[in-house]
C-alpha cells in the first residue's frame, strides 16, 4: 500500500524523539497487515481496513500514543491509547504484542464489521406503575414516549427510577410528562449545543 503523504508530513513534523516511534509503528502495521490503508483522522495518523478503523498513533510534546481499536486497552494506561506514554522505542510493547492486537482487531472487522467488541445489550427498564398512570392521563405525552427510540425511553426511565426520595420521583414524573407533552427528549437542553 502506498504511503499517505499526510502521514509522511505528520511524522516529519513530529518532535525528533517521536519520529522513530511513529515510523516503527507505521512499518509494523503495514508489515503485519499489508492491505491496511492509512490516512489522517482526528488530526492523527490512522490505519484502516475497508474503511473501518483498525489502529492509530499520535505524537505529543513529550510522548507518543498507540491505539488499537477494540483491544480492550483504551484508557488502560497513562495517556491516550492503552499502551502508556511512549517516549522512546524502548517504552513500546514488543512487536509481537502489537502485531497480535492488530491481527485480533482485523479479525473483529472481518467477522463483524468493526474493530470494537459489540456491546452487551442493556436489559429493558420496566415501566413503573406511577409513570404508566401519569402517561395514561396525558395521551399526547404517552404517544411521544411510545414513539421514542428505546434509548430515549431508557433515559427517562432511568432518571425516574434512580430517584431516592418519593418527592424527587414525583417531581421527575411531573417534569417527564411536561417535557413529553412538548415532544422533548430527556436531554433536550443539550441537543443544540
Amino acid at each position: 500500500m502506498p504511503s499517505d503523504p499526510r502521514v509522511d508530513a505528520y511524522i516529519a513534523e513530529a518532535a525528533p524523539f517521536a519520529q522513530p516511534i511513529l515510523t516503527h509503528v507505521r512499518e509494523l502495521v503495514h508489515r503485519t497487515l499489508p492491505e491496511t490503508d492509512e490516512g489522517i483522522k482526528w488530526g492523527m495518523p490512522a490505519f484502516m481496513i475497508g474503511g473501518k478503523n483498525l489502529a492509530g498513533m499520535a505524537a505529543f510534546k513529550a510522548h507518543c500514543a498507540i491505539t488499537i481499536h477494540g483491544d480492550g486497552r483504551q484508557g488502560a494506561g497513562e495517556g491516550m491509547g492503552g499502551y502508556g506514554k511512549i517516549a522512546a522505542l524502548s517504552d513500546m510493547p514488543g512487536d509481537d504484542v502489537l502485531a497480535d492486537a492488530i491481527l485480533a482487531a482485523a479479525r473483529r472487522i472481518a467477522n463483524g464489521g468493526s474493530a470494537l467488541e459489540p456491546r452487551a445489550k442493556k436489559p429493558p427498564v420496566p415501566l413503573p406503575e406511577d409513570l404508566k398512570q401519569a402517561l395514561a392521563e396525558v395521551p399526547n405525552a404517552k404517544a411521544v414516549f411510545d414513539g421514542f427510540a428505546p434509548s430515549h425511553r431508557r433515559e427517562y426511565l432511568e432518571w425516574i427510577t434512580e430517584a431516592k426520595r418519593p418527592e424527587t420521583r414525583a417531581r421527575r414524573i411531573a417534569q417527564t410528562i411536561e417535557w413529553l407533552a412538548e415532544g422533548r427528549k430527556r436531554n433536550w437542553k443539550y441537543e443544540d449545543c
